[in-house]
């Protein structure tokens, strides 16, 4: 793997352990930790470029489905007479039709 590949595979891992550590709960926090740990030592002897390739491509798609889901456990999505409501325990109830 060349040297620059390397460098930008650590940076995505370092970024994924972040983005994972900033899960409100304990479950998700240590699942997505887990996950991302399991997924890098798996992969960490793969040489083929093409393969080095798709899998940081993967890992930028999980990247961002992390990024997208930290604060999501925390909404439910409700249904009233007058359409849906967002819940969420920190803020108020906002309507969404």
């Amino acid at each position: 793997m060349a040297a620059s590949t390397r460098a930008q595979v650590i940076s995505l891992y370092r970024m994924m352990l972040t983005e994972s550590k900033k899960f409100p709960s304990y479950n998700y926090r240590t699942y997505a930790l887990r996950r991302v740990r399991d997924a890098f030592r798996a992969n960490g002897k793969v040489e083929d470029p093409k393969t080095v390739e798709r899998l940081m491509e993967e890992g930028h798609q999980t990247l961002a489905v992390i990024q997208r889901q930290e604060y999501a456990p925390c909404y439910k999505l409700c249904c009233n007479t007058t359409g849906f409501l967002w819940k969420n325990p920190y803020l108020t109830h906002t309507h969404v039709k």
